[in-house]
């Protein structure tokens, strides 16, 4: 034993119990450990890291990279489990220490588990099956939440059943304080399930400009009770996930063209002559831009209304930014003005005409514009 080549003032019992040579020792082996467990760690990651700079893929280095401190700490561990004997601090405080370095590397374990879940999920994110179902790839972010919550139940129950707790009493413990949370928690509960059944059905993502009942706005985060809403106001509405699953929402994200709507009222002295000039240079300034979708596009005469002779024009642009579409927007309106300017005519505004009888009553009746 190393204690019968030590001087007398080191075999000497210090506080605890312990000589002092084991209370000196303690450090410098956790030092030793500590330090051969970096150069071990590294030597791992340098390892394996030439083994995944000859992948074509870049996965492996990322999890490599978020795995450098658990591998260091996992060295560490284990050396100072193999040098425990060397103290020789007799069987109960050994047998503790032992149970505590166990616990550790369980926790060292989950802990690389829990850091290699952010590179598996981005992993999915990007893979060609996500691409090819959105609804899939939606869940995930939520399915993250889901699985490390999981992860640090399971990590928690390991370690405290390593340190000798007793873990079977606690969860039954809990099981039957789980019955009265549930029936306190339903609205946590179905704000849960609300936050699957977006992540699953993928109404709207983040950042996704949408209109919800009677507001409209951009989606700032989407979590696992609630949903939050940046305003046009920039305000911030919260609505729990439970009740937003139920309710109406409009996402104007997934628009792949936009469509102007417009409806051009001239006076009724236009003659008819004058009308089919309109529609053909309208229609024509429409198929001239080089952003129209040529499909859907309708110049027409609609109706002969009570002040005016309506005609509605109706087209398609390729643009999904709302910005180019308010200014292609402005350019059109400004031409449709020329247009019928050039045409010899006006636009019209609501009037009425009033007649006076011969017998001085007077009587209104609705008609065209008054010259």
């Amino acid at each position: 034993m190393i204690e019968q080549h030590l001087p007398a003032w080191l075999r000497a019992a210090g506080p605890e119990g312990l000589a002092w040579w084991q209370w000196i020792a303690i450090p410098v082996l956790a030092a030793a450990a500590l330090a051969i467990g970096w150069v071990l760690g590294w030597i791992t990651r340098h390892v394996f890291g030439r083994l995944a700079s000859r992948t074509r893929a870049d996965w492996d280095d990322r999890l490599l990279e978020r795995l450098a401190a658990p591998i260091t700490l996992l060295w560490t561990l284990a050396l100072a489990t193999l040098a425990l004997p060397i103290l020789d601090l007799g069987p109960d405080v050994t047998s503790g220490l032992r149970r505590g370095l166990r616990a550790g590397i369980f926790f060292v374990i989950f802990w690389a588990a829990f850091r290699s879940l952010n590179v598996a999920f981005t992993l999915a994110s990007t893979a060609p099956w996500a691409k090819a179902n959105p609804s899939l790839a939606g869940f995930l972010p939520v399915a993250r939440k889901f699985v490390k919550a999981i992860l640090l139940a399971l990590g928690l129950v390991a370690v405290l059943n390593e340190l000798g707790f007793q873990v079977a009493s606690l969860v039954a413990g809990l099981g039957i304080g789980g019955i009265a949370l549930a029936l306190a928690a339903q609205k946590t509960v179905e704000n849960l399930f609300g936050s699957v059944a977006i992540g699953v059905d993928q109404p709207f993502r983040v950042g996704d400009f949408v209109k919800v009942e009677d507001f409209t706005g951009n989606v700032e985060s989407i979590g696992m009770r609630s949903t939050r809403f940046r305003t046009l106001d920039r305000t911030l509405i919260t609505i729990p996930n439970g009740k937003l699953a139920d309710m109406k929402a409009e996402t104007f994200a997934v628009r792949d063209r936009m469509r102007l709507l417009a409806n051009l009222g001239l006076v009724y002295s236009t003659r008819a002559a004058q009308v089919r000039r309109v529609l053909a240079d309208v229609e024509g300034a429409l198929r001239a831009h080089p952003k129209l979708f040529p499909e859907g596009v309708s110049v027409r005469l609609t109706a002969l209304g009570e002040s005016a002779l309506n005609v509605e024009v109706s087209a398609w642009f390729e643009t999904t930014d709302w910005g180019e579409f308010t200014q292609i927007r402005q350019d059109l309106l400004l031409e449709f003005m020329a247009i019928v300017e050039r045409a010899g005519t006006s636009f019209a505004f609501p009037t009425r005409t009033v007649v006076l009888d011969r017998g001085g009553a007077e009587g209104e009746k609705k008609a065209g514009p008054a010259n």
